[in-house]
């Protein structure tokens, strides 16, 4: 028998994708599936963009690009980093990365190794426990509490660090419970991280543009006093429905007190993916600078969904629904339904033919909570209401 290493023995995955591949199975047996379980815009990409990259083909740009990325696309950010967030980025501190979780995946293997220690949001994104654990570093989960609206408190988060944490990964707006954290709650934790230089902070802002209900989104670049050991993560899949084209940025530190982080990730990219292709990233340009109605579209739809789905789940018995503020996720409690998360989810695929993901697949703390994700159309998520009130009521 082959002899792998430890770590992939350790290794997780995104039970998104493996609820996908159910509702397909499902869907090619005949099944009317109504999946509100992947976490990708139901949009196409507007087409301004794809006639960007269909020109960067025709033009010839079909050879390697730099491991950090085109200098253009990279200026393009810095641009749009300025508009959103006020802050000046210079191109050098940016890194061009086939989609988000490359820069997860850098982080965390940049910081993990056995001994260290990776605070986390739980609930939260599966693939951050996955590669902390990956590295044999120590995942400590910092609650996100439903009572808190799901955003993180300063307080508890500060509580768990120790001399050996070396990286704190933080998301707002957030997946999978749509939780927003208030620029208040932000700075009593970047406070209380002034008296612990040692750790790092990855800051997981890829559903920036998505907040609602007057909320605002507050970017971690606001604050000088901690961008010598701030990641920033954010990309084109989410906001202009690019998710196939495999395309993310993110904002590193270089200087001699970071450990040249930005050289360490420029590195690991000439060692893994080589570079991002020239056509994704002059479709990427477009995005950025063309205009930006469509996304303004999507995210006016989102905010109708998202009010649907809160009344609909709200009338549902066992079902409570705390009112999402951002992203495109409701992460409703189901405790009074009886159903363990995973099962009931299992339970509506199977026989309601609705996909939804168990909140057990988000962390430990996710144990009562389903996530249902309203980047499906109006018609379809009150079908899915429907079949769900029928399945609890049988």
């Amino acid at each position: 028998m082959l002899r792998t290493t430890a770590g992939f023995d350790r290794i997780g995955e995104e039970n998104a994708f493996a609820v996908l591949a159910r509702a397909t199975a499902l869907a090619a047996e005949g099944r009317d599936i109504i999946n509100l379980g992947i976490g990708q815009p139901d949009f196409k990409t507007p087409a301004h963009i794809v006639e960007a990259a269909i020109k960067a083909l025709k033009d010839g740009h079909h050879g390697y690009t730099p491991a950090n990325g085109l200098l253009a696309t990279r200026e393009a950010v810095a641009r749009r980093t300025l508009t959103t967030t006020g802050v000046e980025v210079s191109p050098e501190n940016i890194m061009i990365v086939p989609g988000g979780k490359v820069t997860m995946f850098a982080a965390i293997l940049i910081f993990g190794e056995p001994g260290a220690e990776i605070l986390y949001p739980d609930p939260g994104f599966p693939i951050y426990r996955s590669m902390i654990e990956f590295t044999g570093a120590m995942p400590v989960p910092v609650p996100i509490r439903e009572e808190n609206g799901f955003a993180f408190s300063a307080e508890e988060t500060l509580a768990l660090i120790t001399p050996r944490t070396r990286l704190l990964i933080l998301n707002s707006p957030a997946n999978p419970t749509g939780g927003v954290t208030p620029r208040s709650e932000i700075e009593k934790l970047v406070n209380g991280l002034v008296a612990y230089p040692h750790v790092a902070i990855m800051s997981d802002e890829i559903y920036d543009v998505m907040t609602y209900d007057g909320e605002e989104h507050c970017s971690l670049l606001s604050f000088p006093q901690i961008r010598d050991r701030l990641i920033v993560l954010n990309g084109w899949s989410k906001t202009w429905a690019m998710t196939g084209w495999r395309m993310g940025w993110s904002i590193w530190p270089n200087s001699k007190e970071s450990g040249q982080l930005y050289d360490k990730v420029r590195k690991l990219a000439v060692n893994c993916w080589s570079c991002v292709n020239a056509p994704s990233q002059f479709a990427g340009i477009a995005a950025i600078d063309g205009p930006q109605d469509d996304v303004e579209k999507m995210c006016k739809a989102f905010d109708n969904r998202r009010k649907i789905v809160v009344d609909g789940l709200g009338s549902l018995p066992g079902i409570s629904c705390t009112t999402p503020k951002g992203a495109f996720y409701a992460f409703p409690n189901v405790r009074e339904t009886g159903w363990p998360a995973k099962q009931l989810a299992a339970a509506l695929l199977d026989e309601a033919g609705v996909a939804l993901i168990g909140g057990p697949d988000f962390g430990i703390l996710g144990e009562g909570y389903i996530r249902l994700s309203y980047a499906n159309s109006e018609e379809n998520i009150l079908r899915a209401i429907e079949r769900i009130e029928k399945f609890l009521t049988k």
